[in-house]
């Protein structure tokens, strides 16, 4: 119970990053608005879950970013000898507020596998549209720092969603 019970948590606290550079919006060029990051999650057991989802995003104004990310979930239940992949995409907008506080809109598809009546192996893709906020605590000058955010899943489905609350809490450090 405890190792499901850690599967849920790593499952929902992912560590993410997401570059919080400054730069001068009239000397600036294309690609000193361009910044990395993703979110990086794993755990290993009897449950094992690995989250890998990089983005690329893009700073409109000093204040406003948007991107585009892609997610790849590998999950193996060794209980049940059973194991799958999830896979699929997003695209977010984030309103810096001030210097620490932040506004974070994010829409994502993921393909899930589910299994129907029959026990046949079905994929679908499953909405969520996330919207929410969060703290960002610079470390030093170079715009890395702590990040933690709480998400609302607008299109939460308890049957489908891959996640087990329309509540999806994000902690991490930015490079």
């Amino acid at each position: 119970m405890k190792s499901l019970i850690a599967a849920f948590i790593l499952f929902f606290i992912s560590f993410s990053s997401f570059a919080q550079k400054e730069y001068d919006q009239e000397n600036s060029s294309f690609f000193d608005r361009v910044y990395l990051g993703g979110n990086f999650g794993a755990q290993f057991g009897s449950v094992t879950f690995v989250d890998l989802s990089p983005l690329a995003g893009y700073m409109i104004t000093p204040k406003l970013s948007a991107g585009l990310g892609v997610t790849y979930q590998y999950i193996n239940f060794k209980y049940y000898n059973a194991s799958y992949s999830n896979y699929g995409w997003r695209t977010f907008v984030r309103r810096n507020i001030g210097r620490q506080f932040f506004v974070h809109g994010e829409f994502e598809n993921l393909n899930l596998q589910f299994y129907n009546a029959n026990d046949d192996v079905v994929r679908q893709w499953v909405p969520g549209l996330f919207a929410g906020g969060g703290l960002f605590q610079p470390i030093g000058r170079s715009g890395g720092g702590f990040m933690i955010s709480a998400l609302y899943n607008l299109l939460y489905d308890d049957i489908r969603s891959p996640y087990n609350s329309p509540i999806v809490l994000r902690v991490g450090f930015t490079f």
